[in-house]
């Protein structure tokens, strides 16, 4: 089992202790100012963005929230990513309870979040951190009468994330397959990273305690199974499930099992490093005159089937920061200069599949740039798009089973879209 931390501390943003939760008695408050002086000192170095901080034999585990650091000090060695993770989730637990997590907040309501500490780590390990759970057990109101209350079942329950007792008059289920796109292309038009990015994302309203089970076109699955499936199969790299799906099943026969939390969550993340071919391809061409005005060629391709329709584009192009008196023209879409970013933004609401289109822009250059001036740092094309009802890795939700013993019908809708996440075209 790995470390525990000592303590958690919720800081503001010039270092000082608003709250602290000591959890094994090895640490002191003292060792808040230590981190702080430390991660000055970090500021300095611009080749480190670690989240986190060793000194004198303790190990300083942190995040920042608005105006808030949240920091865990360990003497143990503990699993950094774990600790991380544990500390995101306080953040989303925190904003359960006062919707958003500042300072102020968290001087309005101390006692509660002391309340909430204890029950999310104990003795230094983390504990719960469902928020629909703890709600059930801790109330925001500090008048609220002295009862001893008995903890929900959840948390006795070996379905830790669900409460017994839902009901709703129209069962149905959401989910929405969520792919961002990653594409890195250099100056030579070649390809240097890509990858698929995907989350299967739920939001169930059902009664009682149903079990959900959920198919995919997977690989693996179907060979073991040694049956077919129209278009293709895929493999999928790097998954991570929710903590309700039944992991030795799936290692075992690679089905998704999961008695499912109620309301909205991520049921699954997974990643495709292969290549793929980039849905919107851009080419720009440009051209400068005599140091006094530069024009720019734009051909923007949509690169998938006819059928599917990208909606939302915006296409980002660098342009001088000098740059004035914009003259632009499209065939489809408006564009305009917007000065503050450098840039030239063309945007397209409705793109469909096998189309191109083109933006010519000019622009004047008033200032005189000596012969031997250091070249301008060329900033790379930026795009942006969705498009729904597809899916560019060709993940297909084959089933989704709801068994519920009451025998009641649910209703299951599924919804895929694609969209553009760090997608940069270096063409200029």
């Amino acid at each position: 089992m790995a470390g525990a931390v000592s303590a958690l501390f919720l800081l503001d943003i010039k270092g000082r202790v608003l709250i602290w939760r000591d959890y094994r008695g090895d640490v002191s408050a003292v060792q808040a100012e230590r981190f702080f002086t430390k991660l000055i000192e970090k500021e300095g170095d611009h080749e480190s963005h670690s989240p986190v901080v060793f000194d004198d034999g303790i190990s300083y585990m942190f995040i920042q929230h608005n105006n808030v650091f949240l920091m865990t000090a360990a003497r143990q060695n503990c699993n950094a990513v774990s600790i991380l993770l544990f500390l995101h989730r306080v953040v989303d637990v925190f904003k359960h309870y006062f919707v958003e997590l500042e300072e102020e907040s968290l001087r309005d309501n101390f006692v509660v979040v002391y309340e909430l500490l204890d029950e999310m780590m104990d003795f230094g390990y983390p504990q719960y951190t469902e928020a629909k759970i703890l709600s059930e057990f801790i109330k925001t109101d500090a008048y609220r009468m002295e009862v001893t209350q008995r903890p929900p079942m959840a948390v006795t329950n070996a379905v830790s994330w669900r409460s017994e007792g839902i009901r709703y008059k129209k069962n149905e289920v959401f989910l929405d397959v969520v792919e961002s796109v990653n594409i890195l292309v250099n100056s030579n038009g070649q390809i240097i990273r890509s990858d698929v990015v995907g989350a299967l994302k739920m939001r169930t309203y059902l009664s009682g305690m149903p079990e959900c089970k959920l198919g995919l076109n997977d690989r693996v699955l179907l060979e073991a199974q040694g049956r077919t499936t129209k278009g293709k199969a895929i493999d999928l790299d790097d998954i991570k499930f929710h903590q309700c799906v039944r992991l030795a099943r799936f290692e075992n026969d690679r089905t998704i099992s999961f008695i499912p939390p109620d309301g909205t969550f991520d049921l699954m993340t997974y990643r495709l490093s292969t290549q793929v071919k980039p849905p919107i391809w851009v080419e720009a061409q440009v051209d400068r005159h005599s140091r006094s005005r530069i024009e720019m060629m734009v051909k923007a391709r949509s690169q998938f089937k006819e059928r599917s329709t990208a909606t939302s584009v915006e296409i980002e192009l660098p342009v001088p920061s000098d740059a004035t008196n914009p003259s632009i023209r499209t065939s489809m879409g408006s564009a305009a200069y917007a000065p503050e970013h450098d840039a030239l933004v063309w945007k397209i609401k409705s793109f469909p599949g096998g189309k191109e289109y083109m933006c010519r822009a000019e622009f004047s250059l008033p200032s005189i740039t000596a012969e031997d001036a250091i070249p301008e740092r060329k900033a790379p094309i930026r795009v942006k798009f969705e498009i729904p009802y597809f899916t560019i890795s060709g993940i297909q939700v084959r089933y989704l089973k709801i068994i519920e013993k009451s025998g009641y019908q649910a209703l299951p809708w599924v919804r895929y879209i694609t969209m553009a996440g760090e997608y940069e075209l270096r063409l200029i």
